[in-house]
């Protein structure tokens, strides 16, 4: 149970949490004698954070919760990491401060920069006895700075599950303009870091690992596609040497922004290495007139001594405690995309949903080619009306169709763009980002959602569409990058996006039922401030299970699979023109939000049959694959991989091993599932619902023969359990349940 938040007074030490995984962040003032101190600790982690008499705070420490500190203890701490920048040719130590600049001696990338009038900004910030409060009901440490000219507003949160997000304000109190180059937050990272871990990708192979050491000298990753884009950074990790899925600390950072970002971490030969992000801001983008303000997205930073593992049950509990996180079994969809593609037909619709139904389907999306003029991708964006000659009675036939079955109706929009073939850029050619000399993209342009009347204009048609068919769900979608995004000549990408999110904020708040889902080309808009307003991601356009084990294993270090739409494909990957087997296509979109992308009518009875045995499962397994932990045990085989999900009383789990690739040895290894109550009694047996693979092994291991296991959970965990030897593009899914 989390325990209500406290501050504790001088001169009496905090209280150990309770329970240290659950905690509720807390604050304790540190001794007013040169400076103050202030630290926020929850969920096995602590911030402190000391303010000296000039200039900005100073984190001393983030990262293993340090117990129980005296003023004494925080004053000595102090003394111990003061010397961030090394003081070899300096007059007196200088600080590794919130935000870093040339004033505190600190030679790496600024985390501001900005000019007034062409005279480059380097302020003396001072921060008032009032300008450094903290909040004990949110866990948040507030600091509020001035310099000549400039008003800066620091934000440090630090939720239950131990994930810290640092927000800054800037306000130009000046009288001239002020031209903003960068505003980013950094963390400083233990010295103990060696390593980098950052992701790249493209289209249909999103979130690609990359990793290697941790080199001297300022490192950036910048994306410059207007939107996340599929070679995201996605989340930066510095570690210790070795660390892998379970072991090894950990520091990393995760910028909750879909437009334009920076990724950067300084390892500077005379000062603490540090991490951070923050929004890309391009010449002249962001002009603050005299009294207006800028805030940056959220940086997330998070800590973990539990591996990568670890890192994802943080995130993971952080965002299941979010208010607008769904709640609702998520339910099975159907997306006819890959069934029909543009060819829309009434009576060929209503077949596929009829059998959808059949098969356990509880949710039905009609891609796109519903609207005017859409019969192919070059022409129709931008014009939400339905197309009379396709559907002449309106969508209403087949809504009522879906619903009678007893599914949910979603349709697909992609709100923000525009082809130059439609009604609305012939009308408003004014509204397009981009100038009309810049180089085609799919044959579409993105609209200028800062333009007020083309706001008002998109929010009014979608939500026209959602209140006549009362829609439960909407895909949205975006296909193409911003590039020479302006308004009135000026970039725009950061105000088109806070605009984005405006206008999918309107749209919720006029239907509060209404679910929505992320997709950008597929998995190009996977970040969490597009998930502070939506309700799941299309992970990816490609529906191959192979590519989508290691789209969706990475996906998942961010995101708990609850939020992450998986489905089976055809038997041919529309996107490798690869093959797979039904059984394996289930096994891969079990672990996620499932779904189908597939013309079922085309199926074989026995196809039907395995479709609905395998959303059976799905329906059965997911109040628990939606709300365990997740972890990936390591299974000694490169050609192999374990996803597992364990509930918090430990007495279910669920594991998949998958094999995409043969190994070097004909005889499988023991799976190991970590997190089951060592003392505990475990039945071990494949998922009933669920076809166990032939395997490559003239004899399979004999508890299969049996059908089931009956171990103590410490077994489980440092024994293992032997497998059958899986042939590529295989994969067993096992039920772990204790037994009374």
């Amino acid at each position: 149970m989390t325990e209500p938040r406290a501050v504790v007074e001088a001169p009496h030490f905090r209280q150990p949490d309770p329970v240290p995984s659950e905690a509720a962040a807390s604050v304790l003032d540190g001794p007013d004698e040169g400076g103050k101190t202030r630290m926020l600790w929850s969920g096995g982690v602590s911030v402190v954070v000391h303010l000296p008499e000039q200039g900005l705070p100073e984190v001393l420490h983030w990262g293993r919760d340090l117990g129980d500190l005296s003023h004494g203890d925080f004053e000595q701490l102090r003394q111990a990491r003061m010397r961030s920048v090394s003081p070899s040719a300096l007059d007196a130590p200088w600080p590794l401060t919130l935000v870093p600049g040339e004033h505190d001696g600190w030679e790496g990338r600024p985390g501001f920069a900005a000019h007034r009038a062409g005279r480059a900004q380097y302020p003396r910030w001072t921060v008032a006895d009032a300008g450094f409060e903290t909040d004990i009901d949110t866990g948040t440490l507030h600091v509020r700075a001035e310099a000549p000219g400039l008003l800066l507003r620091s934000e440090l949160r630090l939720d239950d599950a131990g994930v810290l997000r640092i927000a800054h304000e800037l306000t130009n109190t000046g009288d001239e303009p002020l031209s903003l180059a960068a505003l980013e937050a950094v963390m400083p990272v233990d010295d103990r870091a060696a390593e980098v871990l950052d992701f790249t990708g493209r289209w249909t192979r999103e979130r690609v690992p990359q990793r290697g050491p941790l080199a001297q000298g300022s490192r950036v990753r910048e994306t410059r596609r207007g939107r996340t884009g599929h070679d995201s950074p996605f989340v930066h990790v510095l570690g210790t040497a070795g660390f892998d899925t379970a072991a090894g600390e950990l520091w990393a950072v995760h910028l909750a922004w879909s437009g334009d970002v920076v990724y950067r971490h300084d390892a500077l030969p005379e000062a603490r290495t540090v991490l951070g992000a923050g929004p890309l801001l391009r010449p002249g983008e962001i002009d603050l007139a005299p009294g207006e303000s800028f805030r940056t997205p959220d940086a997330v930073f998070v800590w973990s001594d539990r591996g990568l593992d670890g890192l994802g049950d943080r995130f993971h509990r952080s965002l299941r405690a979010r208010h607008s996180h769904p709640r609702e079994p998520r339910p099975v969809v159907l997306n006819t995309w890959e069934a029909v593609y543009f060819k829309h037909d009434l009576a060929r619709l209503e077949t596929l949903a009829r059998t959808a139904a059949g098969v356990g389907v509880e949710r039905f999306v009609l891609d796109d080619g519903w609207f005017l003029g859409r019969r192919d991708d070059g022409a129709g964006l931008g014009d939400w009306t339905v197309d009379p000659e396709v559907w002449p009675q309106g969508l209403h036939p087949i809504v009522r169709t879906v619903r009678s079955l007893g599914m949910q109706f979603g349709l697909w929009f992609e709100p923000e763009m525009v082809n130059p073939d439609s009604d609305l850029a012939r009308e408003h050619p004014e509204w397009l980002l981009q100038p009309p000399s810049t180089r085609a993209w799919r044959g579409q342009y993105a609209i200028d959602l800062t333009r007020p009347e083309a706001f008002d204009h998109l929010l009014g048609s979608i939500s026209a569409l959602v209140s006549e068919y009362e829609l439960d769900y909407i895909k949205w979608d975006q296909n193409r990058d911003l590039i020479e995004a302006v308004h009135d000549g000026r970039a725009n990408v950061h105000r088109h996006t806070e605009a984005v999110y405006r206008l999918l904020e309107r749209l919720r708040a006029r239907h509060p039922s209404l679910e929505i889902e992320s997709c950008a080309s597929g998995g190009a808009r996977v970040d969490l401030g597009i998930l502070d307003r939506t309700d799941r991601v299309w992970a990816s356009d490609t529906n191959d299970p192979l590519e989508r084990l290691a789209i969706q294993r990475w996906t998942e270090l961010l995101l708990p699979l609850e939020l992450i739409g998986s489905h089976i494909g055809p038997p041919t990957a529309h996107t490798t023109h690869r093959a797979a087997s039904l059984d394996f296509r289930i096994a891969t979109s079990l672990f996620g939000s499932a779904g189908i992308e597939w013309d079922i009518t085309s199926c074989t009875p026995a196809e039907l049959n395995r479709l609905r045995h395998g959303i059976a499962s799905y329906r059965r397994l997911r109040g628990l694959l939606h709300t365990g932990t997740l972890s990936h045990p390591g299974t000694g085989d490169d050609g192999t991989t374990a996803t597992a999900v364990v509930s918090d009383d430990r007495g279910h789990a669920v594991v998949r091993v998958a094999r995409h690739a043969t190994g070097n040895r004909a005889l499988a290894t023991a799976l190991r599932v970590p997190g089951l109550d060592p003392d505990g009694r475990y039945r071990v047996a494949p998922v009933l619902e669920l076809s166990v693979p032939s395997g490559l092994d003239e004899v399979p291991p004999p508890w299969l023969e049996h059908g089931e296991l009956r171990l103590p959970g410490a077994v489980i965990a440092d024994v293992g359990i032997q497998l059958p030897l899986l042939a590529p593009g295989e994969a067993i899914v096992l039920e772990i349940t204790r037994q009374a």
